[in-house]
């Protein structure tokens, strides 16, 4: 998905194209490619230039260091339209980028100073009670999934907070309130309805064995999703619970999570515990989540003990507008990652300090710095829901889990400097790991959080030999390769 509480998670990854480098992007050479395309496509599809309302929302990202001005958008409306236009792009190399949701950090990730295609119109969820499946498109939030599954008895394994986009999402691996449960959402999903870089239309099922293997967890190098199909499962009401710590009750709250990491062994049972630092204030904020109407005694207890909770049973759509998350001005953002086995105290006590110290120096240099260490406790088995290969996680053998940084500022000003200090804390809190006796030091990192420069090889391992091969295979002329991204 999860940097929360005053922040949501948001994908971040390597920038890939040179042109993207820059927010504000040479756009001129670009307006022919725009005019063919807008002469090409359907009536379903439209083409907006700036200063358009539209042309501004379809360029807008969650994290304001992630919009980049384009020399147009397109709103493609159908599969066959996409096509269209990937074989314009394609004829004449101009750079592109893909938004679904809007939620990456990176900038250059789906952003282009060429042609910005926004997925907005693939906005349709369609509930298969038969055969317990839910088509999605590849334009909604899950925000706007959960509310269409309401009131259907059926839910999808999606994202955990409110402002996820779910076509990156599920592209690079996807971790839900439900993964205990079920797994990654690629190991949930049933198809993918993909438009090849050379504009035919393909439906990608486990049958399809190199596109399957790529599409789970490689992004966006094989062409574009236009629609996913997911397993769903039964969905009654959930318990939400949430609740604010200040620094004086830190060392219980640790003493708690590991409590809980260690010994629940209830697959319905989550928390999201952020150690943020945001005015110079360190708090941790926790969120609780019980895939039922009341979690069994004990469940929560030792939170429970420590601090007034706020709590109750709701519906899934309810629980999303619960929780405390969203950016509510044009933040910048970068997020990083730090894959690891096990949170302990020692662990615990390591990214605490982060928050004291990249809280205290980053303020002093942006008084809106917000600085995020989010600890993602999973089942151990939560790669075990597949045993089908994927490109993401390399190693399904090994339970790691993602926990995610994040710091968000608003002078750009900062840019290379945030990135500076968010690299340092991150090899801190890797060496944190190490020390605590945990062999992560090469682990494989979760790309939807990774930090822009990170290797293909770093989140991918072993797997790159192959998904190369299966892009050369599918997109001979590297027409995605124009977009930015993990690039093969």
């Amino acid at each position: 998905m999860v940097a929360l509480a005053y922040a949501v998670l948001f994908s971040f990854a390597v920038l890939a194209h040179a042109a993207t480098q820059q927010t504000l992007g040479d756009t001129t050479g670009f307006k022919d490619t725009c005019g063919r395309i807008a002469a090409a496509i359907s009536s379903a599809s439209a083409v907006f230039y700036p200063p358009s309302e539209k042309y501004t929302e379809d360029i807008a990202h969650w994290a304001a260091s992630s919009t980049m001005q384009s020399a147009c958008s397109v709103e493609p409306g159908t599969p066959q339209d996409v096509g269209t236009i990937l074989r314009i792009l394609g004829e004449t190399r101009t750079p592109f980028a893909v938004k679904g949701g809007g939620h990456t950090s990176n900038p250059g990730f789906s952003s282009t100073p060429g042609v910005h295609i926004a997925m907005t119109r693939f906005n349709t969820v369609t509930v298969n009670q038969t055969a317990s499946t839910v088509a999605i498109g590849a334009g909604l939030l899950w925000d706007d999934v959960y509310a269409a599954l309401d009131g259907t008895g059926l839910n999808v394994v999606g994202g955990r907070v409110r402002g996820v986009g779910v076509a990156g999402f599920i592209l690079g691996g996807g971790y839900s309130w439900k993964t205990s449960q079920f797994g990654l959402t690629i190991d949930t999903v049933v198809s993918f309805e993909l438009v090849l870089p050379d504009g035919t239309i393909q439906t990608v099922t486990s049958q399809n064995e190199d596109l399957w293997f790529g599409l789970r967890g490689g992004f966006n190098n094989f062409g574009i999703v236009t629609k996913f199909v997911l397993n769903a499962h039964p969905q009654g009401l959930v318990w939400g619970g949430f609740a604010t710590f200040l620094a004086p009750f830190m060392e219980e709250v640790n003493k708690a999570i590991v409590n809980f990491h260690q010994q629940w062994d209830d697959k319905k049972a989550a928390i999201l515990p952020t150690y943020n630092t945001i005015a110079d204030l360190p708090s941790v904020e926790l969120l609780m989540f019980y895939d039922g109407p009341e979690p069994p005694d004990g469940t929560f207890d030792d939170f429970f003990e420590i601090l007034e909770i706020t709590k109750g049973s709701m519906t899934f759509p309810e629980l999303l507008n619960f929780f405390p998350a969203g950016n509510s001005v044009p933040r910048r953002g970068y997020f990083s990652t730090v894959p690891v086995l096990d949170y302990s105290p020692a662990l615990l006590d390591a990214i605490v300090n982060e928050t004291f110290f990249w809280g205290e120096k980053l303020t002093a240099l942006d008084i809106s710095t917000f600085v995020s260490y989010d600890v993602e406790p999973f089942d151990p088995g939560l790669f075990s829901h597949s045993t089908t290969p994927s490109a993401y996680p390399p190693d399904r053998s090994r339970p790691l889990l993602p926990t995610n940084l994040y710091f968000g500022w608003s002078n750009a000003d900062l840019d290379t400097d945030i990135a500076a200090a968010l690299r340092q804390s991150t090899d801190a809190v890797r060496a944190a790991a190490v020390a605590d006796g945990q062999d992560v030091a090469n682990a494989f990192l979760y790309g939807n959080y990774a930090l822009f420069g990170t290797s293909v090889e770093a989140v991918y391992g072993a797997n790159v030999p192959r998904l190369t091969a299966i892009r050369k295979n599918v997109d001979p002329t590297n027409v995605m390769g124009l977009a930015g991204g993990f690039k093969f």
